[in-house]
This record gives structure tokens, sequence and C-alpha cells, in this order.
């Protein structure tokens, strides 16, 4: 197989080493749960060293091959279907002959670490499951990326004229560095438990969003292995979509937040749109919760000199709100009001003002209105999307041939797995618990030690992910699976009765 290699003397800016401030980080000492503590900072680090015999051992016995495969060919396999039987071709039956046509055209792409340069391998494309495992365990590589599914099989690409891709999951790329214009605990490559939050809500609002307004079904998210995370759709109707309908969607969840090119921010209208109405309800108790406070948020309005930025914010409508918040809570005692309730009050400022709200005024009273009274009624809302609302890498979605680093990797920087999140269970989400490839090695080989000493059960029953923590992830994207091959025979189902129907055999 004839491959495409780029070496690679100097990473992307995006995988640089480590920063000043995160070498420091790693200076610091262990804490209760098992993750390096920065003394003054309490930030945990996100980085554990492992090698590559370690790397090679996982991918033979953790990494989740037939995950891989039921998920990208798109095929329903037998119930008593194996790696091994997975390397043969069939020859009838519509979902296997989807698989044929799809898995052996995706791209994958390796990068390789030889002698401490980077080595990248693009358009990889392998026949099955089998072909796969064995590509990966003889390359041994630090990082994979998963492709488009392309008219051709791509390891072939040189050799076809129209080599043009077909289909490819909605993927969306949602990463903490670009929250550093909010964030105020950490920064760049820097992740802690306050700012993960951030994750948190773009999950909440993204995904309900896909489900709702687009009817998606097949909504898959991973942590990144670091500071960020991923969703790949997998329905039929989201992996057939053109480039330009991808940037519709993309550009749908997209707010313009104020930033560096965006010196303005967002600005509303009313009627707010429905979409935002429901980010909104979403967003606003967790702004309260993790945006405005000091010690488990960012603090906005935790103190003088951060609530007068937000004062100082308030569109020209609001000044007479700004003189007496500001003489308000600075003649307090800093502690008789909790953020929280200096958010309510603020907003009761702005209901009043608007003419919403209960004042008191008596009749005849002059209220805003035209461009200010709206300008002032939506700033509530430009405000928590600004610190809250989902910040999108808009190109990582757009076209069909965007490389994503695939699921279930080791990151090569933290050396974390970048598992499936439940979104039901997004705010436990911790990614500083997320095992690591050390972590898990040593607990094959505890399970392995019982097992030998007589305490454990029937071996051949559990399979290696499942005698470690990668066990309860792992199995939930298991499930997530079953739904899809559920959807998958079900279509099948549906269009064996369409052909029959056509033939009059009923």
């Amino acid at each position: 197989m004839t491959a495409d290699v780029t070496m690679t003397l100097h990473p992307t800016e995006a995988e640089a080493t480590l920063s000043e401030a995160e070498a420091k980080v790693n200076a610091g000492n262990e804490n209760g749960d098992g993750a390096a503590t920065n003394a003054c900072t309490n930030m945990p680090v996100n980085k554990v060293q492992f090698d590559t015999n370690q790397l090679a051992m996982y991918y033979a016995r953790l990494y989740p091959y037939e995950f891989m495969y039921d998920w990208l060919s798109y095929h329903v396999p037998s119930a008593s279907a194996t790696i091994q039987d997975k390397k043969n071709t069939p020859s009838r039956n519509s979902s296997a002959n989807n698989a044929c046509n799809v898995f052996p055209k995706r791209e994958w792409s390796f990068t390789l670490n030889v002698r401490g340069e980077e080595i990248y391998m693009r358009y990889q494309s392998f026949l099955n499951a089998e072909e796969f495992s064995a590509a990966v365990r003889k390359r041994n590589p630090h990082k994979i990326d998963i492709g488009a599914v392309f008219s051709h099989p791509p390891k072939d690409h040189k050799t076809i004229k129209n080599f043009t891709t077909v289909q490819r999951e909605l993927v969306f790329d949602i990463d903490l560095t670009d929250y550093d214009p909010v964030r105020t605990c950490c920064s760049g490559a820097n992740i802690c438990r306050k700012c993960w939050k951030f994750m948190n809500m773009a999950v909440k609002v993204m995904d309900v969003g896909l489900k709702e307004d687009f009817g998606f079904e097949h909504v898959y998210w991973f942590y990144s292995g670091r500071r960020g995370v991923h969703a790949w759709i997998s329905d039929e109707a989201a992996r057939m979509l053109s480039n330009e309908a991808r940037s519709a969607v993309a550009h749908y969840f997209e707010v313009e937040c104020e930033s560096a090119q965006n010196k303005e921010g967002l600005k509303l209208h009313a009627p707010i749109h429905p979409m935002l109405a429901r980010a909104y309800s979403i967003l606003e108790p967790m702004f309260v919760d993790s945006i405005i406070p000091e010690k488990e948020g960012q603090g906005l309005l935790a103190n003088e000199e951060n609530w007068m930025k937000v004062l100082n914010s308030l569109p020209s409508g609001g000044k007479i709100i700004r003189t007496n918040l500001a003489e308000k809570w600075n003649n307090n005692s800093n502690e008789s009001l909790t953020p929280s309730e200096k958010w309510e009050d603020l907003k009761r400022q702005i209901g009043i003002v608007v003419g919403k709200g209960k004042s008191n005024k008596g009749k005849g009273a002059q209220y805003l209105k035209g461009d200010e009274r709206e300008r002032l009624e939506m700033w509530p809302y430009e405000t928590v999307f600004k610190y809250t609302y989902p910040r999108l890498d808009i190109n990582v979605s757009t076209h069909q041939n965007h490389l994503l680093k695939s699921p279930f990797c080791i990151h090569p920087k933290t050396g974390r797995v970048c598992i499936p999140i439940q979104v039901d269970k997004i705010d436990s989400f911790d990614p500083f618990s997320v095992p690591t490839l050390p972590q898990i090695l040593s607990e094959l080989d505890e399970y392995e030690k019982k097992q030998n000493d007589g305490d454990g059960g029937d071996e051949n029953k559990i399979r290696d992910w499942q005698k470690t923590s990668l066990r309860n992830s792992f199995s939930h994207f298991h499930k997530q699976l079953k739904h899809l091959q559920s959807t998958l025979r079900r279509k099948e189902r549906d269009s064996r009765d369409a052909e029959d129907a056509l033939l009059g055999d009923f």
C-alpha cells in the first residue's frame, strides 16, 4: 500500500509543547484524586508520561477495532460476528454491501513519532476491520485522524482522476482555548475544573439543538483527550450533507461573540430567535452558578473591579441603572449581596427601565423606546451568551474533507483516552478523572493477577477493556452503536418492503 508521508518537524500551534505556565504546573504535588496540582493556582495537571511499548499494548489489547468498524461501515453485524469474520466480503445483504462500499473508502491518517520526528501519513484506507487492526498495530501511531468516505479507496487516490468525497459525519470541534477572552482561571493549553464547565454548557446547547431542530438521532460526543470535546453526528442525513449544507448547519449555531476580530460583540434583536431563547434558558442558570461567582466560577460579579466592568458594558439606555447599582453595590461590604443576587438585581432594574418590571413610577411614566429599549432589553441575553455560548471551530464542520482526531485514541500530550461522553451525565464529567494509558494497563495487570490467583470469574466472557476503568464509557458507546444498528435494520426493512411493493410481491 502506497502512503502519502509528510515529515513534520514543527508541531502546529494547537499541539505545541508545554508552555512555561504548564511546566510550572507540572511541578505541582499530587492531590487526593491523583491529579498533580499547582499550589498557587490549584490547577490540575493534564499530562501523563507514557512510552511506545505501552501504546503498542493498548492497540493490541484495548483499542475497540470492532466498535470502529461497526460504526464507520454503517452495517448491521450478525449476532455471532467477530473481527475475524469481518475480513470476508459478503456477497449479498444490503447492509453488508454497504459496509463493503463505505469502510474501504474511508480515509484514515496516522501520525507517527520516529526518533523524535513526526511523520504524517494521509490517505490510508483498509478493506475491513482485520486489515485496519493489523495496520494500527504495525505502525503504532501516536495519533489517528478520520476523514471522509471517498468515491474510491483513498490509498488509490493518485491513480484516480475523479477522486471525490461521497459522505462524512457532520462533526463539531469545541476547544477551551477559544474561551480565553472570557475565562479568568486559565489560558492557552491550561485547563481546570472551573473552565471545563464551559464545555458542559456547549454540549448541552449543541446536543439539544442538533436533535430537536434538525432531528438527528445519532449524536456522539467524545472527550478530545486534552481541552475540548468533539461531536460526531452519524445519521445518514447528516453524513450526506453537501459542504454548503454543512456550512448552513454550522452557521445556524454560530453566535458572533466579542473577540479580537469582533470588538462590538453580539447584537441581538427582538423577538429573539427560538433557538437562542432555548439556549438562554439552558445557559442562564449555568451563568449564575459557574460564571459570576468567585469560588465556583469566573468571578464576574464577585468583586468591585469585575462588576464595574459589567455595569460599564450596559448600553446608553442603562446609564441610570449603572449609576444606581454602582452606588448600591459599592456601599455594601461586598458580602451582603451574593453575585446571584446582584444579577437578579440588575435584571430587575432593566425590567423597570424598559417598562416590563414593577416600579414606583406612576401613570404616565416615561420608559425607554425604540433602539435604546431593544439594546437594553437584549443586554442580558448578549451578556450570558458572551460568556457561555458554544464557541465552534467552524471550519472543522463546513467541509466533508476535514480530518478529525479518532475517538478512543490516546492523546499524545496528556496520555488520556479520548472516551465517549454521556450527555445526560455531562455535569459529572471530570477531564482529570479520564483514564490514562499507564492507569488502564496497570488495571489490566491487576485484574489478570487476580485471575491467576483464582479470584476471577469466566475469563472468556470478558473483553479486556471491561477489566479496566474504560468499562463504563466504552459500554455507553456500545449502547449507542446498538441504537444505530437498530435504525439501520429498520431502514433496511423499509427498503425491502418498498421494493416488494413495486414488484407486487406482498
